[in-house]
């Protein structure tokens, strides 16, 4: 997705920001240290992915306002930033915190989670947001540097985490859903076995 988003989109990076604390989920079985080693390999081939563990090194709860300022403070206020999420993640954005301030700092692109069969209900809130801020053309990501919410197709490609972790608990192959660099260091740290869980 990021390398088809990356191309689409004409993005001259994309950058992968593990959350140390994320406020919306339970608290990983994995390290944020982890799983940040896990994304340097899986991306280290791939000269438009870059790993910022800015996160990792902010303490209490992982927001993303705040990584955004962060980052508007580092690249400056005329960088175009575009926040990538999941339809899914974008149905509940009114719960998350300083929401409406989002749009200040970078665009947001969603994408359809594959074979989604149904399509989550917006607060009125969200939808008003979303019609204020929405635009068709993918050129106005590059116009202004923030402010615009944009929906991009994707190939549909039905890989989750959340399947992928479900598999390696139960001794499922996940061979071609994770690179082989991953899967090394998930065997080597002993990552999500069921030992683990219990």
């Amino acid at each position: 997705m990021a390398q088809e988003l990356a191309d689409t989109l004409n993005l001259a990076e994309i950058r992968f920001i593990p959350s140390a604390n994320p406020p919306h989920k339970a608290v990983p079985t994995v390290s944020a240290q982890q799983r940040a080693e896990m994304v340097q390999l899986a991306i280290a081939d791939n000269p438009l992915f870059k790993l910022d563990t800015r996160e990792l090194s902010r303490q209490g709860a992982s927001y993303t306002i705040d990584t955004l300022i962060s980052l508007r403070e580092e690249l400056g206020e005329n960088v175009s930033l575009c926040l990538i999420m999941g339809s899914d993640a974008f149905s509940k954005l009114d719960s998350w915190h300083r929401w409406d301030e989002l749009l200040n700092y970078c665009h947001i692109v969603l994408v359809q989670r594959p074979n989604s069969q149904t399509q989550a209900k917006l607060s009125d809130q969200l939808t008003v947001f979303l019609t204020d801020h929405y635009t068709e053309n993918s050129d106005d990501l590059a116009e202004k540097s923030a402010g615009y919410i944009h929906m991009q197709q994707i190939t549909a490609q039905e890989i989750s985490a959340t399947k992928i972790r479900e598999m390696l608990t139960t001794g499922k192959s996940t061979k071609y859903l994770v690179p082989d660099k991953v899967l090394t260091y998930i065997r080597q740290q002993h990552l999500y076995s069921l030992a683990q869980i219990a």
